[in-house]
């Protein structure tokens, strides 16, 4: 007894110095976000960013830009100096990678060092960026980082697993909006409330519409038995999406008591619940039986050139089936008239219709309405999409006692989270539901967390890690910022470039900072291990989609022209719906396209093998850090798996093929092509030459099946294998 209430008072006084802590780092408070009257928010997230005076000092001779100042002037506080510049030839691959995903090529290289010869390195890099700016791989490399944030996927996971035929236009959307420069608070307003926005023509509103895809996509309980349960959980994944992504906060925690370490209630929580309870989310399910809960596609407007991958059929179909769901229909009002007859004359009603019966009814109705979802009345294909749009019915939410749908309470009504006040007020029309005020309110210049949020994912892709660490936890359970006057910074340069993300990218990667060299420093390793003063750039690993690619580049197989649809949804074909693992026409092997990896299936918990070894994001869950681990499976899938030993293949012969020579086997000339081969080989695969001790190694290796007694078939073998090793290296799927 006496050591557990021991353990009780150590728990109590650790809590005590947490809160001290968040109190050192936030200011006067006792509680994150408590404040007083005529005071600032006392944690730091709540307060408006402040335009900080940008530091100076006579001994900074390294800064080009006012980014570089601010990691600068701390780094000096330190006694710290920032890393030498890196290589050319390091930072230009590591700029291809950061801004579209793939290596540069020989060719790309080697004008880059030749523009060098004859221009300063500010002008050359300042060049190069602009070009990998306007490609159109750009946004597929940023598009997926917010596909991430946004939970992509193409079925429903959990127990059921029903597929998203119409999700790839949400993806496609992404991905043209980061290419088409749309700025960041439109794009935020666009997703949250794209339906209830102006619009100019029919292309215009599908935009729109595929933009609330947002609201649409996320995993689903299709085999829940209680549609108001659904309802409650859906409404719940809607607003944990948007709180955590655009504010990186979990107002959800909130469902079933007061959030527990930030300052958001159960009313703040079924204020939005209102909200989203006012929406009705099109998902493009129906009703069978692995399905219970069935959602409608949305219908797009008619546009010239528009994408259908479904088929029309013959309108004389189209009337077989209306008459089979209406005598369906009929059946069952008589079958329900029976039962109630049977018992009002005190017999079993089981007799006259049974379950068997009414579940048969359910099921095929619910086939035939899906069919006549993606048709016309004249079976022409309809234009079909997943997002939402203002419910029928706008109501207030009812606050649920412990989050359970079977103890309502007081109805809250409709409202905005509370512990966040701005200036500007965004009252709810009682006819609305809500949500383009919350998304007004969500992009006004004065929200403390958006540009903060959004800038910080932003320095995290670029350099591997989030000023605050914690990408999507600015809550009081996350970590403060390393640089906070630089956040702020970011953010109202951000708002001032009028919410321009590329201008942002651009900022960043033209600073010095991002120049800088991975080299290790023993001594500043020890004060600063996890590099947060930023001494140094972070050696990264690829993500699984940047190796693939890159493999698929090298190898000259990459097809950049984006595919129609998606595999889920051409498999699917004609049918409304697919349940994932059961159906035969979605292949075993989901990595079968040389097509960007941005367009591989996302299948919920059915990953195309690359994607799930190499840590792709969980695409139910709002994702702004990926892990990055080591582990031997991966090393195993680099040695044996049909797709390396293909693109090694590819590879192989394309460096033959350049470094063609005729059929003297002197062994001087031999000796040479060894050479050649191996250094063909290290600019494709590693974009810089093999040093003496390298190529030593690839003399020996090659050496035995470029004799005179060897075939061109084993030459080919010997050099593919040579490949593959180049492949399954660290520094082909490292950033330097």
């Amino acid at each position: 007894m006496l050591n557990c209430r021991r353990s009780l008072d150590l728990l109590k006084f650790g809590s005590v110095l947490l809160g001290v802590a968040l109190c050192q780092t936030s200011g006067p408070s006792t509680v994150a976000g408590e404040t007083h009257p005529d005071a600032e928010p006392a944690f730091w997230a709540f307060r408006p960013p402040i335009r900080p005076n940008i530091p100076s000092s006579p001994h900074d001779r390294w800064s080009k830009s006012d980014i570089d100042r601010f990691i600068f002037d701390k780094l000096a506080a330190s006694d710290m100096l920032p890393s030498p510049d890196a290589e050319p030839p390091t930072l230009l691959r590591r700029l291809y990678f950061d801004l579209i995903g793939l290596p540069p090529s020989s060719e790309e290289l080697e004008a880059f060092l030749a523009k060098l010869k004859r221009k300063p390195l500010d002008v050359v890099l300042s060049q190069e960026v602009d070009r990998l700016i306007d490609r159109p791989a750009f946004g597929e490399r940023w598009g997926r980082h917010w596909l991430d944030v946004a939970r992509f996927g193409e079925s429903s996971g959990k127990e059921a697993n029903i597929s998203f035929p119409y999700a790839w236009r949400y993806r496609d959307y992404v991905i043209d909006c980061f290419n088409e420069s749309v700025p960041f608070d439109r794009f935020l307003v666009e997703q949250v409330a794209g339906d209830l926005l102006p619009y100019a023509d029919n292309r215009e509103r599908a935009r729109l519409l595929n933009a609330t895809g947002f609201l649409a996509i996320g995993a689903k309980n299709l085999d829940e038995a209680d549609p108001r349960q659904f309802t409650a959980d859906v409404i719940d994944e809607q607003i944990d999406t948007v709180s955590r992504a655009f504010m990186a906060h979990s107002i959800a925690c909130a469902r079933c008591h007061d959030h527990k370490a930030d300052p958001y209630t159960m009313e703040d929580y079924y204020g939005l619940a209102g909200i989203f309870g006012s929406t009705k989310a099109y998902f493009g399910t129906f009703v069978s039986p692995a399905n219970r809960m069935g959602g409608d596609p949305l219908p797009l407007p008619e546009v010239q050139g528009q994408q259908v991958l479904h088929k029309s059929i013959p309108a004389k179909r189209v009337d077989e089936l209306k008459s089979q769901l209406a005598a369906l229909k009929k059946e069952h009002e008589v079958g329900m008239a029976a039962i109630m007859q049977a018992v009002k004359e005190g017999r079993d009603a089981g007799e006259v219709f049974t379950l068997r019966d009414a579940l048969r009814i359910f099921w095929t109705s619910g086939g035939i309405e899906g069919q006549l979802e993606q048709v016309d009345d004249h079976g022409n294909a309809l234009p079909l999409t997943m997002g939402v749009l203002e419910a029928s019915n706008i109501t207030d939410a009812a606050l649920l006692e412990r989050g359970d749908i079977a103890q309502p309470t007081q109805t809250v009504p409709r409202s905005l989270p509370k512990p966040i006040s701005l200036k500007t007020s965004f009252p709810i029309d009682a006819k609305q539901s809500g949500r383009l005020q919350l998304a007004q309110w969500l992009t006004d210049p004065e929200h403390p967390l958006t540009a903060r949020v959004i800038s910080n994912r932003i320095w995290h892709y670029l350099t591997g890690a989030g000023l605050v660490s914690t990408v999507d936890d600015f809550g009081s359970t996350g970590q403060p910022p390393s640089h906070p006057e630089l956040l702020d910074h970011l953010a109202i340069q951000l708002i001032d470039d009028s919410w321009s993300i590329k201008k942002l990218i651009r900022r960043i990667v033209l600073s010095r900072f991002y120049r800088q060299s991975s080299t290790f420093n023993a001594s500043y390793f020890s004060m600063d291990p996890d590099n947060r003063l930023l001494w140094r750039a972070s050696k990264r690993r690829l993500d699984a989609e940047a190796i693939r690619d890159a493999m698929l580049a090298v190898s000259n197989e990459l097809d950049m022209r984006r595919p129609p649809g998606s595999l889920v949804a051409n498999a699917i074909g004609d049918r409304p719906i697919s349940l994932i693992g059961l159906d035969s026409k979605i292949p075993s092997d989901l990595d079968g396209s040389v097509h960007r990896s941005v367009y591989l299936p996302v299948i919920r918990d059915r990953l195309p093998d690359v994607l799930a070894i190499f840590d792709f994001a969980e695409p139910s869950l709002v994702t702004g850090a990926r892990v990055a681990t080591n582990v031997p499976i991966q090393a195993l899938y680099l040695m044996n798996s049909d797709f390396v030993q293909d693109r090694s293949e590819a590879l192989a012969d394309l460096i033959l093929r350049e470094t063609e020579s005729d059929e003297n086997k002197h062994e001087v000339a031999i000796a040479l092509r060894m050479e050649e081969l191996a250094k063909t080989a290290f600019r494709k695969c590693l974009g810089r030459s093999p040093d003496a001790w390298e190529l030593d190694l690839a003399r020996s290796y090659l050496a035995g099946a470029m004799r005179t007694t060897g075939t061109k078939e084993d030459e080919r073998k010997a050099v593919t294998r040579y490949c593959q090793a180049l492949l399954a290296s660290a520094e082909f799927r490292n950033i330097d």
